[in-house]
């Protein structure tokens, strides 16, 4: 069994310059890591933006479309209601009918 001193000791004789090369290659290392993660995160949110843009953009399609649809259909219920009435009272498109 060997003392924690002692193995200080030991460690800091032969190995010395290889710990002083560990740890200055642990400094790049640990900036290409935090540059990777902030390129994954912002992968990451521009996907959530192009996701959330679409769902945005569909919304919005299909607003205009059922505005479009509703004013077609009040055109066709307007000119349906004219006819009925018109047809009540006894008239046609072509004038009224003979009795």
């Amino acid at each position: 069994m060997i003392s924690f001193r002692r193995l200080l000791v030991k460690l800091a004789g032969t190995n010395g310059k290889r710990w002083i090369w560990i740890g200055l290659a642990a400094v790049p290392a640990i900036r290409i890591y935090y540059v990777r993660e902030m390129i994954a995160a912002l992968i990451i949110f521009s996907v959530l933006f192009v996701a959330v843009a679409t769902v945005v953009l569909i919304v919005f399609l299909l607003d205009r479309a059922s505005e479009y649809a509703v004013t077609w259909a009040e055109v066709g219920v307007a000119r349906l209601i004219h006819r009925s009435k018109a047809a009540s009272h006894g008239d046609t498109a072509f004038g009224k009918v003979a009795h």
